[in-house]
């Protein structure tokens, strides 16, 4: 008989956006929700989703998800969604107020760092407040993960 795994309740994540902490400097998170058609959490329940290249945006008082990609839905057919459609973001105004109020007065953008599903079963996206890093603070921070790197190697080796 064969047994089917199940999948961990711990890691829940669907996506994450690894590129954006090394291009970011995130300085505030918050999370949000997605409003998503039935063969989008299909889609993404089965693991797939790509939020490399999306970002968050403000327009006419909502925050949208823009160029995120979630495959069609293979047993759906004709009633398949647009992969790289706009996604609603679910937030608070109070929240909502504070997000604009910072893109706008300081400069920063709003990156998406992770899709998740949390613990009632909800699709969930972690939003990001950040600053683009300059060339010279990427390379301090490869410089520290490379120094840090090594320097577990010395210890493992030497004790």
């Amino acid at each position: 008989m064969v047994q089917v795994k199940k999948a961990d309740p711990n890691n829940r994540t669907v996506a994450e956006n690894r590129k954006a902490r090394f291009s970011y400097e995130i300085l505030d998170t918050l999370e949000t929700g997605l409003v998503l058609t039935g063969t989008e959490v299909k889609s993404l329940r089965q693991g797939q989703a790509n939020i490399a290249e999306s970002y968050a945006s403000n327009e006419g008082g909502e925050i949208w998800l823009i160029n995120s990609y979630l495959p069609e839905y293979l047993q759906a057919n004709r009633f398949n969604h647009e992969p790289r459609r706009r996604r609603k973001l679910l937030v608070n105004k109070r929240e909502m107020a504070k997000l604009a109020q910072a893109v706008d007065r300081e400069g920063m953008t709003m990156v998406p760092l992770k899709i998740y599903f949390n613990d009632q079963g909800r699709a969930k996206l972690l939003l990001g407040v950040a600053r683009g890093k300059k060339l010279h603070d990427k390379r301090q921070t490869e410089k520290a993960r490379d120094w840090a790197r090594e320097k577990g190697r010395l210890l493992k080796e030497r004790g």
